[in-house]
């Protein structure tokens, strides 16, 4: 077969993180199903994560005459870190995280070496992975960077990186700060904002991180035109960039119980039998992903606010799990669990999709990764929001203000897992939730935006035409790469 016979082949190289893996798997299954051929880079651990999810696609795939997906497994560099721990999830102090960023840096060789050894006609990488443009270029290979973040966050970063606006603010940390030559008028409090004194490596990161993927061939969101509208035209008309919008992945997943996972909890199937019971739009659902930690005075007062609420809840404790619950849990809360009417707790991980699509559900508190944020968007379940680092306050701000599909508890400090957080009181927590599950307005925002996202990636949706565009953009250069090196020959 000739070369540009073939299907196109497009590497996706995922940072060693769930939340970055997990729509990476999603969009190598939504790629394959339209021709591509797909191949994951990553090492054993991380590979295992994505391998159930991948073998459901391409069992999928088998009658339908699609490519299927392939994981390239590398080893994990030797850096010094206990055996099989290779992912963000897995790290406990900074001088793991120093280790761990060192083995990022280590990887380019095999990256390399596969670009070496395999024709691609892009590389869809994790921003994370900031050399990899320099590296893709070597040879002669187009990259496309990945975040997986809203637009909008991505918009509100660039702006503070080009602009410092913390430089010149006041130090009070509840003084408000406007993020410049936005298409909305955006300010975040002070301490709700990275601080580049406080932060030098961070800031240096994201300063690096921002360069590369303006250098890059373009950049994927995981996302839909009706989400973000004016954000697609600041990207591509004010920042000059090239975007497509493809998302929501997940929808691509052809086994929402297992998807991101190699280990669910054992509470996952109890759970949605649990919700089974409970009348439509009854049960919040409480989780905050897969890197974010809560101290136990956290957990204790989001355990009085979930008992004073007097809303059914399913709680993801995740992370938790291995805390000593006497730690944390308030006084009769245990017997609250037990009796089974009212809560239900899934410790380890649960199928988010399954339950956030389910009828019983009215609500969502969550931490605001982009991910959980687009999930709660396409089953059109309105947010509690409780920001904690990241692109988390960005997206609060997208969610609460502009989409209007969320009640904000009021979350000011931004700092990460390893770094303490303010204690929110229990009442403030409980009354956010009250008004989100009675608020009519806000559920039916968020059941419209829904529909919405669900619209965006079947056939003729905006997100389904722009992985069009993407397909016929590389088929394009490789039929100009191809005649390039044809003269070249002659």
């Amino acid at each position: 077969m000739a070369v540009h016979d073939e299907p196109l082949h497009i590497l996706f190289f995922p940072f060693l993180a769930s939340g970055h893996l997990i729509p990476i798997a999603d969009m190598a299954a939504l790629f394959a199903g339209r021709g591509v051929r797909c191949t994951i880079l990553t090492t054993p651990v991380n590979a295992a994560i994505i391998r159930s999810a991948v073998d459901r696609a391409n069992d999928a795939f088998a009658g339908a005459g699609s490519p299927a997906i392939d994981i390239a497994v590398v080893p994990f560099p030797d850096v010094g870190l206990p055996p099989g721990v290779e992912n963000g999830t897995a790290l406990k102090s900074q001088d793991d995280r120093d280790k761990f960023y060192h083995a990022v840096r280590l990887l380019r060789e095999p990256f390399d070496r596969f670009l070496a050894n395999h024709r691609t006609d892009a590389v869809v990488s994790d921003s994370f992975f900031q050399w990899s443009v320099d590296a893709a270029a070597e040879r002669g290979v187009p990259r496309i960077a990945f975040l997986g973040s809203s637009m909008f966050a991505r918009a509100c970063s660039d702006s503070m990186l080009r602009h410092n606006p913390l430089e010149n603010a006041p130090d009070d940390p509840d003084a408000l700060v406007l993020l410049p030559e936005l298409p909305h008028r955006v300010e975040l409090r002070r301490s709700q904002m990275m601080d580049p004194p406080k932060m030098p490596w961070h800031w240096e990161f994201f300063n690096s991180m921002n360069a590369a993927d303006q250098r890059s061939f373009g950049e994927v969101f995981n996302s839909f035109h009706d989400l973000e509208p004016d954000y697609v035209e600041h990207f591509q008309k004010t920042l000059g960039r090239r975007v497509w919008l493809v998302g929501p992945v997940a929808l691509a997943s052809k086994d929402m119980a297992v998807r991101g996972t190699d280990v669910p909890s054992p509470d996952a199937g109890s759970c949605l039998r649990w919700l089974d019971a409970k009348p439509s739009g009854s049960v919040v659902y409480v989780s905050f992903g897969t890197l974010t930690k809560f101290a136990p005075a956290e957990m204790h007062q989001l355990a009085r606010a979930l008992d004073l609420s007097g809303v059914n809840f399913v709680w993801v404790i995740g992370a938790a799990a291995g805390q000593d619950s006497s730690e944390w849990m308030p006084e009769g809360f245990a017997d609250l669990i037990a009796s089974g009417d009212r809560g239900f707790m899934v410790r380890g991980w649960a199928p988010q999709m399954l339950v956030l699509s389910h009828p019983a559900l009215g609500g969502f508190v969550t931490h605001c990764g982009w991910n959980s944020v687009l999930e709660a968007v396409t089953a059109g379940v309105p947010m509690v929001t409780w920001p904690r680092y990241a692109d988390q306050f960005n997206n609060e701000k997208l969610v609460v203000e502009l989409l209007k599909v969320g009640v904000s508890i009021g979350a000011k400090d931004y700092a990460s897992g390893i770094q303490a957080h303010e204690v929110i009181a229990g009442e403030v927590i409980a009354e956010s939730i009250q008004r989100l599950m009675e608020g009519d307005a806000i559920q039916k925002k968020a059941k419209d935006l829904g529909l919405k996202a669900r619209s965006a990636v079947e056939k003729g949706g905006s997100s389904y035409d722009d992985v069009g565009r993407l397909m016929d953009v590389l088929t394009a250069r490789r039929s100009s790469v191809k005649i390039g090196e044809d003269i070249q020959a002659s």
